[in-house]
Parts: C-alpha cells; structure tokens; sequence
C-alpha cells in the first residue's frame, strides 16, 4: 500500500516519524514531501526515514518548478496568521484580499496535481496524511483543503495524524484567550476521514467540529515503548560538558504565544542558580524559544551555572543528562515520566494547568517554596523514589498508551483502513 505524508516541522517529524516507520515495516511503501524549512531534510529523523526501503523524501521546492514553487510559497505567506501579528499585518491582509480564493485556486490546484501524480501515478490505491491542521497552521488550510478533495476525488482516503500529546489540562493557555467556549481553530479538522488523537484530552478539542467516528484515540506515537527503544538507537550522540557531582536540572520553556509570567520564571532560574551544587540548562522551544524574553536576559547570561542550549542540542540529549526537568507544560518531559526520572510541573508559571500536575499531583510546584524545597530534597535525599507510582502508571495508560501499548500497529491498521474499500481510480484521469 501506498502513503503520501507531508511534514511541516519539528513536532510533525516527532510524532509522526514512528508511524512512518512502523509502515513501512508493514510491507508498504510511501513518500514524504517536507513543505517547511529545507534545514529539515538533515534532521536525524528524517535521515532515518531515508535509509527505509520502500521511502522516498524530498522537500516540495524540489518537485515544483521554480517559478511554481515561488508562487506556491507567496500564497502560503499572504494567508499565514502569523505575519498578519506583525507590523506588516495590515500590508498582508490587504493584498490578500487584492489576491483573493480564485486567483490563487490555479496555483494550489497545479501544485497539489504534480505532487499527487508524482506519488500515485498508475496506483488505484492510497492514502494522504498531514498532521493537525488547525486554523492558524505555518501552512495555507486553503492548499491542504485542495490536496484533501483532489485526493478524495482520485478515491484515495486522507488522514490527520497528531503533532502534540496535549500538556495542557485546560484551554486558556495562549495571549487574548478569554472565552472558554469550542476553539474554532480545530475546527479545520473536518476536511479529513479521519482525525487521530492520542488521548482524550487532545479529542476533547476537537470533538465539537467531528462526528465521534471520524475520532480515532490510539495512544502517543511518539512515547510509546517500541518507537522510544528505536530512537536511543538512531539519535545522535552528544559530549555533554561534566558536572562532577553538582545536580543537573533542566528547564523546559513553551512557545512565546504561550502566556508565561517570565519575571517569575527569571526569579526561579536565579534562587536555583544560588544553589552552588547545581547546574542548570535552559531549553527553549525549538519554535518561537529565541523570542523570547528570558533567553534575551543578560543578567541570565552572567550566571556561571546556567546555560541556554542550543538549536542543535536535542531534547533527547538534554533528557539523558538531567537528573531533574523543569517543565512550563511540554509534551517533551513525557518521556522522562517513563524513565522515572523526576519533572517538576511548574505550573504556577503559566497561565495553564499541566496534565502532568493533574494525573501525577507530586510533580507539581504551586509557589517559590515549593522550587526551592525539592531542589534542596534532590541535593540532600537524591532523585530516587520521585512518583506514586499509581499516579505515574495512570498518567502513562491515559496519556500515552491508551488502548494497550502496542500503540504503532493500531496506527498501521488505521491507515490501511483508509487506503481499502475505496474505489480503484486510474490516477491520470483526475490530473
């Protein structure tokens, strides 16, 4: 069987990475078009994903011609929400109401056509996967809608696989959210057969734009056991710096849309960096992490026992050298959960409540006692003997395995069910 993905970034390569490999260990075959930065052709990942037999990979200003691929990107910018937040808004919002739906259909319907014959010329049978598409994605609802109804038409099914494992237990988490109602941005959903979820707290956004049968909850790809063992093998190695015996904590940040209350967040970077028995590194998110204000600080900069990790340095390298994770809610300290290795859910930092506090109460941090408090109780006690494991077992069953923890096959089945009982097309007829 035949599957088209198309990745956009970071998260996308995450979490669907392990489905893509666990397919092809099925016996099928399938293509991936990157359609964000071209840096991402050289992630780990994506190199992984290279060496399968039976993947090609390559990045869409590959497969278009120039002038093509230029207007292609053009358009996704004119409808890109995020430029709309910056001083040019006004200036984008105008032309694209100048350049309006059917100026731009040519160029989406061109584009969708070269890479749908590409990948399907000749084959009766497949199946389009993208990741969440929400209202506000780096790349034009318009264009996938395109790619969606082209595919349908061709008799090929379509499926939204997740990009998130949803950190959050509540909804007013971003700046300017004050209306606890359904967020419309999920809507954009409704264009797939199927939409697929990993918990039930990542269904619940969506559930009120989606029949309960175009839902599928069938655990985190990501954090299961099969793909974790797999990427200890693949990931890259890293020398990290020795600390001796000092305590090594690291801090996780969140997107700057995120609201955070940074002078606090500063306040505890300094009252731990005055633990002289401590090191610490701060991670900011891989999207959005260098806006932010904190990591501008120089003051930060001056402490001798705090640094901010680079773009090159992977989560995964920052796991496996921390003793102690600080987390301002990030799907990321999952896998740390599953070490048992101790997270701290600072969620009095942030606007949101954390899953993580809500299914394993102990990792919580309510106030500035409470940082200080398990930074002394690591430096004097150790790291051992962190979680109830009740709470850590429950957390882990309804986050990440639900359905059992034979997460990846559950995913193939999913796929292989969009691709059968669909009529056969010849894939020249439509394009």
């Amino acid at each position: 069987m035949k599957a088209l993905f198309f990745l956009r970034h970071y998260n996308d390569i995450d979490h669907i990475t392990p489905v893509i490999s666990k397919w092809i260990e099925a016996g099928h075959i399938c293509d991936i078009v990157l359609v964000g930065s071209p840096k991402f052709l050289s992630d780990y990942r994506i190199e992984f994903l290279s060496k399968l037999d039976g993947v090609r990979i390559a990045h869409i200003r590959n497969l278009l011609p120039p002038l093509e691929f230029l207007r292609w990107q053009m358009q996704m910018l004119l409808l890109v929400s995020s430029l709309r937040r910056l001083f040019i808004g006004p200036l984008i919002g105008a032309l694209a109401r100048m350049y309006g739906a059917k100026r731009r259909e040519p160029i989406w319907r061109s584009t969708t056509n070269r890479l749908l014959q590409r990948s399907f010329n000749g084959i009766d049978e497949g199946v389009i996967v993208f990741d969440w598409i929400t209202r506000d994605s780096p790349i034009s609802v318009e264009w996938v809608e395109t790619v969606v109804s082209t595919a349908r038409t061709m008799g090929f099914g379509t499926a939204s696989l997740p990009h998130g494992d949803s950190p959050h237990a509540s909804q007013l988490i971003r700046h300017h959210e004050w209306r606890l109602e359904p967020d419309s941005l999920f809507s954009a959903a409704r264009i797939f057969d199927k939409l697929v979820v990993p918990n039930e707290l990542c269904a619940k956004r969506f559930r009120p734009f989606l029949d309960d049968q175009a839902i599928a909850v069938l655990g985190s790809p990501r954090y299961c056991d099969e793909w974790l063992e797999k990427l200890t093998k693949i990931s890259p190695s890293l020398l990290t710096a020795r600390s001796g015996n000092r305590l090594k904590v690291v801090m996780f940040l969140r997107k700057s849309n995120f609201t955070t209350f940074w002078e606090e967040v500063s306040e505890v970077i300094g009252m731990i960096a005055a633990f002289p028995a401590v090191e610490l590194v701060i991670k900011p998110h891989t999207r959005g992490g260098r806006r932010q204000p904190l990591t501008k600080d120089s003051s930060l900069h001056r402490l001798p026992n705090v640094s901010v990790a680079s773009d090159d340095t992977h989560s995964i390298h920052l796991m496996n050298w921390a003793d102690v994770i600080i987390d301002l809610a990030t799907s990321v300290v999952f896998e740390a959960v599953k070490a048992k290795k101790p997270v701290l859910a600072a969620d009095y930092l942030h606007a949101g409540r954390s899953a993580l506090a809500c299914f394993i109460p102990e990792t919580e941090l309510k106030c500035r006692d409470d940082v200080y408090k398990r930074i002394d109780e690591f430096l004097t006690s150790g790291c051992d003997s962190f979680y109830v494991e009740e709470h850590r077992l429950r957390f882990i069953n309804e986050m990440l395995h639900v359905g059992g923890p034979d997460v990846l096959s559950r995913y193939v089945v999913l796929l292989e069910a969009q691709v059968k009982g669909r009529p056969g097309a010849n894939a020249q007829s439509c394009l």
